[in-house]
């Protein structure tokens, strides 16, 4: 009989596989960064630490640390499967938004004007003054939506404004430098 230590391990090893090289120098460098494929696989992935859970299991006896009330407490509504609550509830209580007095009116057919001065006219050299050019000089945000001019200030030149509606002060002074109110109708 032959002695366990004289009998040697027999390597076998294994044909390597060659790869067929690309001429393309962008794919070579991605080839040599890649990981050998033993260290990539399946069976090799883990999923990164706090990325999963632990689910929490309810109703499973003292001992698991969420039995009895499951999580939810004592009795009462909040313990109840289904509960509801709409935006304000107050348990019961007659809430606080019905408490508020509720005054005055606003329409839901109102406008609203974006407000121009004919002190800011001033700065506008053009001779027609149309929404998108005061939308080119930074006097409103947008030229689709509703514009008044006030009559803070004074006019020096004859201008014809455009717009959807004037204050009375403001019509007379354009008028008055020789210039034209044009109301935009929509």
């Amino acid at each position: 009989m032959e002695d366990k230590k004289s009998k040697k391990k027999q390597v076998i090893k294994k044909p390597a596989v060659k790869k067929a090289k690309v001429n393309n120098p962008v794919l070579n460098k991605v080839e040599e960064k890649r990981l050998p494929l033993s260290l990539v696989a399946l069976h090799s992935l883990k999923r990164p630490f706090g990325s999963h859970k632990k689910r929490k299991y309810l109703g499973r006896g003292p001992k698991s640390g969420h039995g009895k009330t499951s999580t939810r407490g004592s009795k009462g509504q909040t313990s109840r499967a289904g509960r509801h609550f709409y935006l304000g509830f107050e348990g019961g209580q007659s809430p606080l938004i019905r408490k508020m007095p509720k005054r005055g009116f606003v329409s839901n057919f109102r406008k609203t004007y974006q407000i121009v001065n004919l002190e800011d006219l001033n700065k506008i050299k053009e001779t027609v003054v149309t929404p998108q050019l005061l939308k080119i000089n930074g006097l409103i945000r947008d030229e689709g939506v509703l514009i008044k001019v006030l009559g803070n200030g004074s006019i020096k030149n004859a201008l014809t404004v455009q717009a959807h509606a004037f204050s009375k002060r403001a019509a007379s002074e354009i008028v008055a430098a020789g210039g034209k109110a044009e109301i935009i109708n929509v």
